[in-house]
């Protein structure tokens, strides 16, 4: 099983950008499902989950601006980062908690994808 993150890029402040992670192979089911983001010497953080009925817990500084949905039904989940600044400039990692059936899960991470917001 693995996690494939796509969507990063550049893009000026004020503007938005979607990231998308796909879960793929043997999936019995998906737990938690978040977005983090690291730049490099810091500590990875926590930038916005979503649990799999829905719930959604969010970093403040993202609040108001950042969305995060997930479809079950393909494994997915988005981000959806609008108003950008240059602080949310980072390395944006995807993270699920995967069943591959009814004993047995793991704590995935995504490849990361980099998002530069410029001023």
């Amino acid at each position: 099983v693995q996690l494939q993150a796509s969507g990063g890029g550049e893009v000026q402040a004020g503007g938005s950008l979607r990231l998308s992670c796909a879960a793929s192979g043997r999936i019995f089911s998906i737990n938690d499902m978040g977005w983090y983001r690291q730049a490099p010497g810091n500590k990875r953080e926590l930038v916005a989950a979503i649990t799999n009925g829905g719930s959604t817990n969010y970093a403040d500084s993202v609040k108001g601006r950042f969305t995060i949905s997930r479809d079950n039904a393909k494994n997915t989940v988005h981000l959806q980062m609008n108003s950008l600044k240059p602080e949310d400039t980072d390395v944006y990692y995807c993270n699920a908690y995967v069943n591959r059936d009814r004993w047995f899960g793991s704590d995935l991470w995504g490849q990361g994808t980099l998002v530069t917001v410029s001023s």
